[in-house]
């Protein structure tokens, strides 16, 4: 193993600077794909932190000794939310909440840094008037957060206040309610709708990501394949065995992805802190979520070890037949197996799409794994079809570049698509996320800010808009009530004792319900205001606006905007990269052909113009079938074609064409490097 090693240390220092050059770009590819892969994961591993974070505050009914009681709720300021978790102990043993250091005592308020901040800069009346204490007892640690921007409240109460005794309901913000609940544990695993839609889009976009990223990787494994089969052939034909000449590849090949994936992971941890300022869900990242902490190891272990398997695939030609090698012959043409497959993959899909959205968690694997294949079959189809639109370039050339590279493409239709793969692969992401993107304008509300709103029994309705009215009385408000009889929703609560009861603290209420409506003038503070004298009316609601239930739905658009725009940039960059790497790496690998063309007389531009050729006709094509593909596996799921949407798809076409162009533009100066002396030389 040691000579191995020795060998193909020898090898890579002893390639020249050519070749020392293919050896860093392989470098650089390993390195852009580990950093984007550690991405990948650290997403991934957030979200799955800010889930856990977030569970503790959906209570579960307990299976042993009740110790405490807890309930949920949601306020709003400044068009922000605040999360606002009620307990109060049952027993002296109640469980310590997570990032507190004890059990809340009656009338104590634990807060987040984030709205301890807010309750300094607001005036009392329109935030800190609402909680039993208006300064904060105590701050809460990382574990009770979601988020750094995350505000959040815990209010300890007594175990007889009507808050813990009042059942709650409201849709628009189903997983920021919960009725208070006797609980034994925090631990419970409760997991909120919200957390849970978050971490599938996270998973979905890893795919998206991923996915390529392999490819790219696996591409970077091959890149100076013709400079390394030469090579090992004339091991062979000097007569090292099949397994020295594999042993020699996979320690070339794993001495420079090792290289390269621990330069891509200081890459990522130096990109880190602005990794972290990118807003979702509403708020930053704590840089303790995003790295992917015990997952980097196997990541930048995996990393060599695909590249090595990717360049043993590659080597199969050197071991078996090492004279057609050293001959230049035209490898075997490629199987209609390929495009077979493809269709094999899109009907299958289109057979099972339209019940992805009823399975649960089930349809999210099917759908994750059908994205996985979908990545694979064009990667698998690329090639095949490239060979098919050289065939047509050289058929129809009308001039020396256009044969040229039809000819090049029909020869090596893999060098060919490894070139475009970055961009087709994005062309898929773009036409995916198109219809995943809808624009803020199909939200369909138009939301009031300015008018409160409580639901109270129709019994009391009026006793409590007369309290109303002497609450904003200092205020521009006028107060009205709203009655309409209605079914129960059947929410109970508990009456202190564990007991459940209807809404309203075990009275016998009818049915039918009522709205207690207040508009108030003034604009934003006034409104802050009038949440806060009307804090307490009816225990355990607060009044809200119609405006609050479009933040959610607001913050979820913007936030698939974001996430669009992330998977998007991180693909331009696999891709833009990819095409960089792979162009230059094919000026290397084929610098004995240009030469003799050279020496034969074709002028540098014509063979620069065959070079563009050769990148440019599979790109049109490959580009708009893998736009295609991504469109039909995105319509199962389409939100709507907004005008976001559009500028993806706008923005895919100029970024995607004009990175290649930039990218390949790139290779000019080393063309004319490699033929400015065309004379022969030994390898």
């Amino acid at each position: 193993m040691r000579t191995v090693f020795e060998l193909s240390w020898r090898l890579l220092r002893g390639g020249g600077r050519r070749g020392m050059l293919g050896s860093l770009l392989t470098l650089a590819a390993v390195a852009v794909s580990t950093g984007l892969l550690l991405f990948a994961v650290g997403a991934n591993h957030a979200f799955a932190a800010r889930s856990a974070a977030d569970a503790w505050r959906h209570p579960a009914k307990t299976h042993g000794t009740a110790t405490a009681i807890e309930a949920l709720n949601t306020d709003y300021a400044r068009g922000r939310q605040i999360t606002v978790v009620e307990l109060a102990a049952l027993s002296g043993d109640a469980p310590v909440p997570p990032g507190m250091k004890r059990f809340p005592k009656p009338g104590e308020v634990w807060t987040s840094p984030a709205l301890a901040s807010l309750m300094r800069t607001m005036p009392a009346d329109q935030l800190s008037q609402r909680f039993p204490s208006r300064t904060p007892t105590g701050t809460l640690g990382r574990s009770a957060v979601v988020h750094p921007d995350e505000l959040v409240a815990v209010v300890g109460r007594a175990a007889s206040d009507p808050a813990l005794s009042a059942g709650r309901s409201d849709t628009m913000i189903a997983d920021g309610v919960a009725s208070p609940t006797r609980i034994d544990r925090y631990a419970t695993g409760s997991q909120s709708a919200t957390a849970f839609v978050y971490q599938v889009l996270a998973a979905i976009a890893s795919v998206l990501m991923v996915v390529p990223l392999l490819v790219f990787g696996g591409a970077a494994a091959r890149l100076t394949v013709a400079r390394r089969d030469q090579r090992l052939a004339a091991l062979r034909l000097v007569g090292a065995t099949p397994g020295q000449v594999v042993a020699v590849t996979v320690a070339e090949a794993v001495l420079t992805a090792a290289a390269g994936a621990v330069l891509g992971t200081v890459l990522f941890a130096v990109a880190m802190p602005a990794l972290t300022q990118i807003p979702i869900a509403g708020g930053t990242w704590y840089a303790s979520d995003v790295w992917p902490g015990l997952w980097v190891l196997p990541v930048v272990l995996a990393v060599p070890v695909l590249v090595g398997i990717s360049a043993v695939a590659g080597l199969r030609r050197v071991v078996v037949g090492p004279l057609g090698v050293a001959r230049r012959e035209t490898p075997p043409g490629l199987r209609a197996v390929r495009p077979l497959a493809f269709l094999a993959i899109v009907i299958a899909f289109g057979f099972l799409a339209g019940g992805l959205t009823s399975m649960g968690r089930t349809g999210l694997i099917l759908l994750l794994v059908f994205l996985a294949l979908a990545f694979l079959g064009i990667n698998l189809v690329g090639p095949w079809i490239v060979a098919i639109i050289g065939r047509i370039a050289a058929g129809t050339a009308r001039g020396p570049a256009r044969l040229l590279a039809g000819r090049r493409l029909m020869d090596d239709p893999r060098a060919a698509w490894r070139t475009v793969a970055g961009v087709a692969l994005t062309g898929f992401v773009a036409g995916f996320l198109a219809l995943l993107n809808p624009s803020s304008g199909m939200l369909g509300h138009g939301a009031a800010a300015d008018r409160l709103e409580i639901t109270v029994p129709e019994a009391s309705a009026a006793t409590s808009a007369a309290q109303a009215r002497d609450r904003l009385r200092a205020l521009p408000a006028k107060v009205t009530v709203e009655r309409a009889a209605k079914p129960s929703h059947g929410v109970r609560g508990t009456d202190g004792e564990g007991n459940d009861e209807p809404d309203g603290g075990g009275n016998d209420e009818p049915d039918g319900t009522a709205t207690i409506r207040a508009v108030v003038d003034g604009g934003r503070e006034n409104v802050d205001r009038a949440r806060t004298a009307l804090t307490g009316l009816i225990p355990g609601h607060n009044a809200t606006t119609e405006a609050d239930s479009d933040i959610g739905s607001a913050r979820l658009l913007a936030d698939l905007r974001t996430g669009a725009l992330t998977v998007l940039a991180v693909s331009f960059l696999i891709a833009i990269t990819s095409a960089g790497i792979t162009g230059a790496s094919a000026v290397l690998d084929r610098r004995q052909t240009y030469a003799m063309l050279r020496l034969a007389g074709t002028p540098l531009d014509v063979l620069d113009k065959a070079r563009r050729q050769e990148t440019l006709i599979p790109l049109l094509v490959m580009g708009g079938g893998s736009l295609a593909t991504g469109l039909f596996f995105a319509t199962p799921f389409a939100m709507g074609f907004g005008s976001t949407g559009a500028l993806t798809l706008v923005a895919f076409v100029t970024l995607g064409f004009g990175g290649i162009l930039a990218a390949s533009a790139l290779s000019r100066p080393l063309l004319r490097a490699v033929t400015t002396n065309p004379a022969p030389r030994p390898d």
